[in-house]
């Protein structure tokens, strides 16, 4: 994980002071303790926190092309630009490095920003071609690194993280009301919004391109779904293996340590199974798990360790988070709800200790439906099929009729039936419902009258 800034005026040969430069990278230290670096020239400002996997010391940013024309600061790893710097180095470019990071510059000489397209990886990078007077910010297809950005009259501020880019005093902080709401539908502040009226998301899979103070933004990839024929169960899990255990492969490129998060789930179990495979070697395994025993999945852990002769590492600590909040607060910079970022935060400062990079089975529930929440939503869409003069409305009007339960929905079937009816009705209105914490109806509860106004401008979900 690493950390990048910049900022770049509208007015040319208007300077960024070098004290502002610091001070955000200062804000994202945490991201790159082993190295910093800022440049400046004209109205552009630059800056880097660097954590070292690739390439340890040719690696340095910002980093600039040949000529000096090109300058760039990048988060993230491009697992494919091995490929790529021997296609470059065969139509002539000379590199320099070892590092990932110079086959982006190489490529932006070579194909411009439509490159960012051939890139496989997990990036967010900034470019300044002082030639074209133009800065380039671009996004990998899925959003793993993050990117913010502030475009306003007077230029442009960016930064991995919201704190670092409220160093900057010309930064608005004008709270967005209808990032609220969408907040209390998804427990979670989708793009391009956040919780700031000024400040935005750069979505997946784009690039942005900054110029004479214009920001265009263009999408470079999106999923597209095709109608296949259905092939045999043994072949689609021939397919996915090899997808699987090429993925694991090209994320052990590094020069650290690298180990594996595992939980004893499906999803981090294969992970590590594979990782052990393709490497050949013993994987560190990190584990953690709590003394309240509802929280404790260390068990599940061990067994998946021994069977695949891991080396492997315990921690057990006290789910007491009310020290950890303020900090967290400060790391995710706007509303956030997801409560798996507490063991997360605990294991990763645990896992740190002994490596560098560590691979996990996260996203494997969204790729492959695993959450219950997926289950519901085909519920409620089976359910809004349902004629009502069959029945539903029936179903509805005793929904309706039934007394809600202080008890946790979770332990409640009453309770779950009757947020599932008000789910599906939901649905029916707006499509884009989420199962998250709070549904329309019972959002506007605890709002004031100057938030209120929101639910009447119906603005779809972007």
């Amino acid at each position: 994980m690493c950390g990048i800034i910049g900022k770049v005026h509208a007015e040319q040969g208007r300077p960024v002071e070098e004290a502002l430069l610091r001070s955000m990278c200062a804000a994202i230290r945490h991201r790159g303790p082993d190295d910093e670096g800022v440049y400046r020239a004209g109205s552009v400002g630059l800056g880097m926190r660097r954590l070292k996997v690739i390439d340890l010391e040719g690696g340095h940013q910002p980093m600039a092309n040949e000529e000096g024309w090109l300058w760039l600061v990048f988060n993230g790893e491009i697992y494919n630009y091995l490929q790529l710097r021997q296609e470059l180095e065969a139509q002539g470019h000379v590199f320099r490095t070892h590092s990932d990071t110079e086959t982006l510059l190489h490529l932006y000489e070579q194909e411009g920003p439509a490159g960012v397209a051939r890139l496989r990886g997990m990036f967010a990078f900034a470019l300044w071609d002082q030639r074209q007077q133009t800065l380039m910010l671009a996004r990998d297809r899925l959003g793993k690194k993050p990117l913010y950005y502030a475009h306003r009259a007077a230029g442009l501020t960016f930064a991995s993280e919201l704190k670092a880019l409220l160093c900057d005093p010309a930064v608005d902080r004008s709270i967005d009301r209808q990032a609220i709401d969408e907040y209390l539908s998804f427990l979670f502040i989708p793009q391009p919004r956040t919780i700031y009226q000024q400040v935005k998301k750069l979505p997946p899979a784009t690039y942005a391109l900054y110029r004479g103070g214009q920001l265009e933004i263009h999408e470079y990839w999106t999923v597209r779904y095709e109608e296949v024929g259905a092939p045999r169960i043994e072949e689609s899990a021939e397919q996915l293996d090899h997808l699987l255990r090429e993925a694991v492969a090209l994320r052990l490129l590094a020069d650290v340590p690298v180990g594996a998060f595992l939980s004893g789930g499906l999803d981090s179990s294969l992970v590590v199974a594979l990782m052990q495979q393709v490497a050949g070697t013993q994987v560190r395994t990190f584990s953690i798990g709590f003394r309240e025993s509802s929280f404790n999945e260390l068990d599940h852990a061990r067994q998946v360790a021994q069977v695949l002769g891991t080396q492997h590492q315990e921690y057990v600590v006290d789910y007491q988070v009310r020290d950890l909040l303020p900090g967290l607060l400060d790391h995710f910079g706007e509303p956030f709800a997801d409560s798996s970022a507490i063991p997360t935060y605990y294991l990763s400062r645990m896992t740190r200790q002994e490596v560098t990079v560590a691979l996990s089975g996260d996203g494997g529930d969204e790729v492959f439906g695993g959450y219950r929440r997926y289950l519901a939503r085909a519920w409620a869409d089976a359910f809004n099929r349902w004629p009502g003069w069959l029945g539903r409305s029936a179903v509805e009007g005793l929904g309706r009729h039934l007394r809600e339960p202080a008890t946790y929905y979770g332990r409640s079937r009453r309770k779950k039936l009757k947020r599932f009816l008000e789910f599906a009705a939901a649905v029916r209105e707006a499509p884009q419902t989420s199962w998250g914490f709070f549904l329309p109806r019972r959002k506007k509860r605890p709002f004031t009258g100057k938030i209120l106004p929101i639910y009447s401008l119906r603005t779809p979900h972007p």
